[in-house]
């Protein structure tokens, strides 16, 4: 629940998951918590034992924390760079990889999720609780190019028009002049033939008649644009699409995209669980217009095409099951893979600088994520170790230089020591012959991808040195 994540998008089945979920700020405080009985069973380790594992993690980075030379003629300069990370993601929550990691080795979703969200307790909320979920906004329609709507399979109706839609009939809408805020609105048969017209402004409600209709919305350039539940379509001058739909019929459209169906069973009802609770922590009913955008802003969602049996399955077995700390439901981030570290939420949601701005949620807790034997559960992911291309000094400061929050001009000092419990870098100062400035380890990352070469690797985290991490 893959900042916003903007790497890339979440891959459809068989594909990894995407990097990260956020909110839109920094995670909301948690009430007290209720532990329950699984997570008695699961006690974690002693805290002088943490704090120890936490300062030998520390130490195998310490060697390349601080980059900084001194070249033959005395004056200050770098080495050649090589980042060398672990994971995908911000690292606060779920690793998707993880727990899928941690299936393979026999652990049930109670477990896992009992890892990534400590001191939490499973609950239920209704599973027929609306999600309103925008599918598109801003739509510049014209009468050549109307928003359009199909209601495929069943009947569909349209509020205060008194007639029942047939399958594949299909409803435009369109501004009756340049800039008005009053559309027309038709109705025809997949014939052509017209069934309804009408001139309308605000609202309009378009509902399937019975659960096994659905509805297409041409408008949105995709082939996963037929979706369960009923749309508000919101018009001004421009029109909006939100749909309204139940949570766990909302969820199939959810669970595939985050993560493979092919996976194993109890990682997918973790995926369910952290994905309902993620959702349903976002709803506000009397407020605002829509409480989930569809895509990695919230989590991704593509309707009724993406579902698959597994998935559903998932569902279908979690119904209604939430994660709750105390009584209130949890802020369930997930990421692709950590690297086999969580990271403490307060140290990833940070200001520009790298200065702390959120508070400590108790529920979203940096810990090992390694198995007994040392190897990280997310040892399956493609980016559970990853390095980008060598840069010169004169290359990196160029690539830095591209944006004003870290142009330093010729870069003499890379300070990378200021980190969180897992590794990841909260700030990062850069120092050259112009200035010195210190900056976020995402802003950092932001910079760097933005400018490398189009074929390089990215930094696909902040979880990153100048030599391997262990």
């Amino acid at each position: 629940m893959l900042p916003t994540p903007s790497i890339r998008r979440p891959g459809l089945a068989g594909s990894p998951p995407g990097p990260s979920r956020r909110a839109a700020g920094p995670p909301r405080a948690a009430r007290a918590a209720v532990a329950g009985p699984a997570r008695r069973r699961r006690r974690g380790l002693p805290v002088l034992v943490v704090a120890a594992i936490a300062a030998l993690a520390m130490s195998a980075l310490g060697p390349a924390l601080r980059v900084s030379t001194v070249s033959a003629d005395g004056a200050p300069g770098l080495p050649d760079l090589t980042f060398y990370g672990r994971g995908y993601g911000h690292g606060v929550g779920m690793s998707q990889y993880g727990a899928r990691g941690r299936a393979l080795a026999g652990q049930p979703a109670p477990e896992i999720l009992a890892h990534y969200y400590a001191n939490t307790t499973l609950g239920t909320r209704s599973a027929a609780t609306v999600v309103r979920v925008l599918l598109l906004s801003g739509f510049a329609a014209t009468p050549a190019k109307p928003l359009t709507v199909v209601g495929l399979v069943g009947g569909w109706t349209v509020d205060g028009i008194a007639a029942t839609f047939p399958a594949n009939a299909r409803l435009t809408l369109a501004p009756t002049a340049p800039k008005a805020t009053t559309w027309n609105l038709k109705v025809a048969s997949a014939t052509g033939a017209r069934l309804a017209a009408k001139v309308v402004s605000g609202n309009v409600y378009v509902r399937p008649v019975n659960t096994s209709s659905v509805l297409q919305l041409v408008s949105k350039p995709t082939t996963t644009n037929v979706y369960r539940g009923f749309f508000r379509v919101r018009l001004t001058t421009a029109a909006v699409v939100v749909n309204h739909i139940a949570v766990d019929r909302y969820l199939r459209g959810v669970v595939p995209l985050e993560m493979p169906s092919s996976w194993p069973a109890e990682a997918l009802k973790a995926q369910a669980i952290a994905a309902r609770s993620y959702a349903l922590y976002r709803v506000h009913p009397a407020t605002g217009l829509f409480d989930v955008y569809d895509d990695t802003r919230s989590q991704v969602y593509r309707g009724k095409r993406v579902e698959t049996s597994a998935g559903n399955l998932a569902v279908i077995a979690t119904g209604g099951a939430v994660l709750l700390r105390g009584t209130s439901l949890v802020n369930a981030l997930f990421h692709s893979a950590d690297g086999g570290w969580t990271e403490n939420n307060e140290n990833v949601f940070v200001g520009p600088s790298g200065a702390i701005v959120a508070g400590a949620v108790s529920y979203l807790r940096g810990s090992s994520d390694r198995a007994p034997d040392g190897s990280s559960y997310d040892k399956a992911s493609p980016y559970a170790t990853w390095t980008t291309a060598t840069y010169t000094p004169a290359a990196l400061s160029a690539m830095l230089a591209t944006d004003p929050r870290t142009a330093v001009g010729t870069l003499s000092d890379l300070d990378l020591s200021n980190r969180g419990v897992s590794g990841r870098l909260i700030s990062v100062t850069l120092t050259g012959d112009l200035a010195t400035k210190t900056v976020s380890g995402a802003v950092f990352r932001a910079v760097f991808n933005a400018a490398k070469p189009a074929a390089d690797p990215p930094l696909r985290g902040t979880l990153f040195d100048t030599a391997p991490i262990p």
